[in-house]
């Protein structure tokens, strides 16, 4: 069976109306506006509307992608959603998605892989085209996570937003396309990013809600560190592997989870040729999308050409690492 070089045909994002700055957040949690902005670069996030839900977020994002590279739904062959704040337990959102945009030719699922989300469903995307060269796939990360914040925990509640980004993923011609791929999972450390209840070892109940166990928790020392150890030895494997020097990265574009854990990252890591596009000053830590939403950003504001090496980078729950290297260009 012939392979394909595969590659990102077109990306979209959405993001609440909803505009929430520090000096409201800071009231909520008990600091100052500098103390936020200081300790994470964040100065504004967005939340979801009442009635918006992840996948209608979501589906606003794929529309997007999808009017970008000028197709209509009904040419997805597959739909990848990845989120860990999903509208249900079940169905996948990823079906909720398809009927939203009425792509009823594709194939839906569901992955979860927390703020790694994205990249691990663009490597999913990758394989499936590689096998099926006339596939289409629409890969999403989307979250809501203003709907699980602790506002008494200062340390989580100033990070977290709400948004989705999107691309639709399908055949590039070389040299274009998707260069290397690489993910990596530390289990032994998946207690230092948690939703306590909810699930089958604590299902919900009136004591959960009660005392909190459907909030989201995170050891920020912990994660900091996984970070900084364990993020650079990945982006060093997959250069090395791929036999690309990071030096020669010209667009890094990571999960946005801290602006000072970034600027640490980006010295670690050897990155400092790189442009590391940011979008966590204005729409703080949005999971899942933050890497989705960042590389629509930069794609729609010209900053990528045909040819610039882009590394999109995620780290978050699990714990869990994606990284994916590609070589800018747009569809035969």
């Amino acid at each position: 069976m012939a392979r394909a070089r595969t590659g990102i045909l077109s990306t979209g994002s959405y993001v609440p109306k909803n505009e929430v700055g520090n000096d409201e957040v800071a009231g909520r949690v008990g600091v100052t506006p500098d103390w936020i902005e200081r300790k994470t670069q964040i100065r504004s996030r967005r939340y979801a509307a009442p009635h918006e839900a992840t996948s209608d977020l979501a589906v606003r994002a794929g529309a997007a992608a999808l009017a970008q590279a000028g197709l209509t739904a009904d040419r997805l062959d597959y739909i990848i959603v990845a989120t860990s704040t999903g509208d249900f337990p079940q169905p996948p959102t990823s079906c909720l998605v398809q009927d939203g945009l009425d792509a009823r030719s594709a194939a839906c699922f569901d992955i979860n892989a927390v703020c790694s989300g994205f990249v691990y469903a663009l490597a999913l995307a990758d394989s499936l085209v590689t096998v099926r060269p006339d596939a289409l796939a629409l890969v999403i990360g989307a979250d809501v996570y203003s709907r699980i914040l602790d506002f008494d925990d200062r340390r989580t509640a100033v990070l977290f937003a709400d948004g989705a980004g999107a691309a639709i993923v399908g055949a590039v011609p070389a040299p274009y396309g998707i260069v290397g791929v690489e993910l990596a999972s530390r289990g032994d450390a998946h207690q230092l990013i948690r939703v306590e209840a909810g699930g089958s070892r604590t299902p919900a109940s009136a004591e959960t809600v009660a005392t909190g166990g459907h909030f989201f928790r995170m050891d920020g020392r912990g994660v900091r560190d996984f970070v900084a150890d364990q993020v650079p030895r990945a982006l060093s494997g997959l250069a090395e592997r791929v036999g690309v020097p990071l030096d020669q990265v010209r667009h890094f574009v990571p999960h946005q989870a801290n602006g000072v854990m970034l600027d640490d990252l980006v010295v670690r890591a050897g990155l400092g040729n790189a442009t590391t596009h940011r979008t966590l000053h204005k729409y703080g830590n949005m999971g899942s999308a933050s890497v989705p939403v960042a590389l629509d950003e930069a794609n729609r504001d010209g900053a990528l050409h045909p040819g610039d090496l882009v590394l999109l980078t995620g780290f978050g729950g699990g714990m869990s690492i994606g990284a994916s290297l590609l070589t800018w260009g747009a569809a035969a």
